[in-house]
């Protein structure tokens, strides 16, 4: 299925082209060998480029996070999570693989234990009915840092995501 028809498909417009300082994630899916995904985040951009690959985008500012997870005859090789907020045009960011042209990384998890806490993490913030992309990146940065000192995080509450939208309205 071509980009064009994969929109229509899907029944919701999207620009055949990314907007300038969009975020672009390279995705693959070989089933049991690699697989690239995002786990949440607002993609502004998708391009489908075969039945394996496929490119996203993020605009400026936004939150995602990226999924990779790659397995040999041996077993998995590879499992790591990155929450990312795509930068704006001539902030600083560091570089990531299949990230252009790379992002402020919020969490990095590594090692399959590890990434499992962050994924139960997303889910409980979901199931309070926050959006993960919309959560405080304060809260990523501290969870990245918990995950790091082997320490068990916080739970983020509504109270905490209230506070941040306060702050984010007043700020500029």
């Amino acid at each position: 299925m071509t980009g064009n028809a994969a929109r229509r498909v899907r029944g919701r417009p999207l620009p055949d082209r990314p907007a300038p300082f969009t975020t672009l994630v390279d995705l693959i899916w070989r089933q049991r060998r690699i697989e690239h995904w995002i786990r949440f985040g607002a993609k502004s951009y998708e391009q489908i480029l075969d039945r394996h690959r496929s490119v996203v985008g993020f605009a400026p500012n936004s939150v995602f996070a990226f999924v990779r997870w790659a397995a040999n005859e041996h077993g998995t090789i590879i499992s790591r999570i990155d929450i990312v907020r795509a930068v704006r045009r001539g902030e600083p960011f560091q570089t990531l693989p299949f990230v252009r042209p790379g992002g402020e990384i919020l969490v990095k998890a590594e090692s399959w234990p590890t990434v499992e806490r962050v994924l139960q993490h997303i889910d409980a913030i979901e199931a309070l009915g926050i959006d993960p992309a919309d959560v405080d990146p304060d809260h990523w940065r501290y969870l990245h840092n918990r995950l790091r000192a082997g320490e068990p995080p916080s739970a983020y509450t509504p109270a905490r995501h209230e506070a941040w939208l306060m702050r984010r309205r007043v700020s500029p």
